[in-house]
């Protein structure tokens, strides 16, 4: 695929999925606390070290975040553990 090819693939995706919204561990954490009861989805990989990636939805935006290490995550959060997460762009 070529690089007009991969950009209209990755707008597309955009389009499907809405706006993802990238931010730094401790702010994801910050959204956790605000919401009732999060549902989060979490995912592990990297290739010369383990990324912890880590996927949750407030106020009709999705939240993105990944950190070396795994996010303390409270009793009232709901853990979907997947594969893999992919974020366009």
């Amino acid at each position: 695929m070529g690089a007009a090819g991969a950009a209209a693939a990755i707008a597309q995706a955009i389009k499907a999925s809405g706006a993802i919204v990238a931010v730094e561990p401790a702010d994801f954490q910050s959204i956790l606390d605000q919401a009732d009861s999060p549902l989060v989805v979490c995912a592990t990989g990297g290739f010369l070290s383990k990324k912890f990636r880590y996927l949750t939805s407030y106020k009709g935006l999705a939240f993105f975040t990944k950190s070396d290490m795994p996010l303390p995550l409270t009793s009232r959060v709901e853990l979907v553990e997947a594969k893999s997460i992919w974020i366009p762009g």
